[in-house]
């Protein structure tokens, strides 16, 4: 079967409904950590929908495209893969442990939090946060945690969410035990594999995170990076590379290799995300970008209202 957009790499899990991604999520910490407490991943998922359909007190919901709710729900799908794959890979005294593992799921919700404006934000759109939102998705965690059980690692996952940003240089980041700087890598290298492994990742490129950018200065005819969507497009082959060997597979050490401890042998993610980067790359060198004709749908908060209702 073709894989569908608003489904994960295994085309099974439907990465656009929170309860799907919580059950999937939910089976995988069961059977890493049996008889483990997995109510704080319960309680992180009932907020995600609440926070993202605008309905958690205080917040206006979703309404950026690249940076949307199925993004976020793929990245914390991806890092329970990633988890488990290391959980089952790494020497016993390696291992993180159930308290780490359910806090990483928790930080890979809320990675992108600090998208989402207050009702009070004077922002038109979340999007103009781009450059300061992983610390806004900190100081959220910083609130959350404390109410999930989680106050003494609340300071601690402040720093940890930055492993998915750049707002911090990665030396910065203060997160000193190494088991903690374990999970920051698994954390911020999830994120990197769950939204460019995503079906539509060259067209939400094209048509979500180019629009993004032209709220935070970044795109557009004044833009201080890309003048059109397919300026953004010719450059993301090599700015993918460059990710790949100065963090995936650089400072975070390749932790992108447990997703094929997690598929026994065959990394899913990998395998997508070189079809992408071969693809755009043979399309631009064609100059034949309008080949790609994929629809994508972003799952802000009116969808996600909809989602929660039915």
């Amino acid at each position: 079967m073709r894989r569908r957009n608003h489904y994960d790499v295994t085309n099974r899990v439907e990465i656009a409904r929170p309860d799907a991604v919580r059950d999937a999520v939910a089976a995988l910490l069961a059977a890493l950590y049996p008889g483990t407490s997995l109510a704080p991943v319960q309680q992180a998922f009932r907020v995600f929908a609440q926070l993202y359909a605008g309905s958690l007190r205080g917040y206006a919901g979703c309404d950026t495209w690249y940076h949307d709710a199925q993004h976020s729900l793929d990245c914390a799908l991806a890092y329970a893969r990633l988890l488990e794959g290391y959980e089952r890979s790494a020497a016993v005294e390696q291992r993180l442990g159930a308290r780490r593992g359910i806090l990483g799921v928790v930080a890979a919700l809320f990675h992108d939090a600090g998208y989402i404006r207050r009702q009070d934000d004077p922002a038109r759109n979340g999007a103009e946060f781009t450059f300061v939102h992983v610390q806004r998705s900190a100081d959220f965690l910083g609130d959350f945690l404390p109410e999930a059980g989680y106050d003494r690692e609340a300071a601690m996952a402040r720093q940890l969410v930055h492993f998915t940003g750049y707002e911090l240089a990665l030396d910065a980041i203060d997160v000193q035990d190494p088991k903690d700087r374990q999970l920051g890598f698994i954390l911020g290298t999830a994120d990197v594999l769950a939204q460019t492994a995503d079906r539509c990742y060259l067209e939400k490129c094209r048509d979500y995170l180019y629009r993004e950018f032209t709220y935070c200065g970044l795109a557009g005819p004044g833009g201080s990076s890309y003048h059109s969507p397919e300026e953004l497009l010719r450059g993301t082959a090599e700015f993918n590379r460059k990710m790949w060997a100065e963090r995936l597979d650089g400072y975070f050490g390749g932790m992108h290799r447990y997703m094929g401890a997690h598929f026994d042998g065959r990394d899913l993610y990998s395998e997508s995300i070189r079809e992408h980067l071969q693809r755009v790359q043979a399309l631009t060198e064609a100059d034949a970008l309008d080949q790609l004709r994929l629809k994508p749908k972003a799952i802000r908060a009116a969808e996600m209202r909809e989602i929660v209702a039915g």
